[in-house]
């Protein structure tokens, strides 16, 4: 019987970080990430990546027609804004007994 593993992601990114895209139709777009889904490594960013829906009229929109949506964005098309408005990888140390993130550009850690 082999032993099951906890194959839990370390993804470098957080829901509410604000996020640039780097590659693909919505290039160069800002966003603050809404959602992450670790199974498939993607994000639901907010203004980027919009599709549209085709939705009946139902009770909560009952006029029904084409509703904008966001759709999620692979996590490697998307790169971390610091504080200081520059795009910037991140890193992990440990300070103090715990792992922070931090800007690999300036050094400075990620709140």
């Amino acid at each position: 019987m082999e032993r099951k593993k906890n194959k839990q992601i370390k993804l470098r990114l957080k829901k509410g970080d604000i996020v640039k895209v780097i590659t693909g139709e919505s290039k160069g777009q800002q966003g603050r990430i809404l959602e992450i889904i670790t199974t498939d490594r993607r994000a639901l960013v907010e203004g980027v990546n919009l599709v549209s829906r085709h939705t009946k009229p139902n009770t909560k929109s009952p006029q029904g027609g084409i509703v904008k949506k966001e759709s999620p964005i692979h996590i490697s098309n998307l790169m971390l804004v610091d504080g200081k408005g520059n795009v910037t990888r991140v890193g992990r140390r440990v300070e103090e007994g715990k792992i922070v993130r931090y800007s690999k550009i300036s050094g400075e850690v990620i709140k």
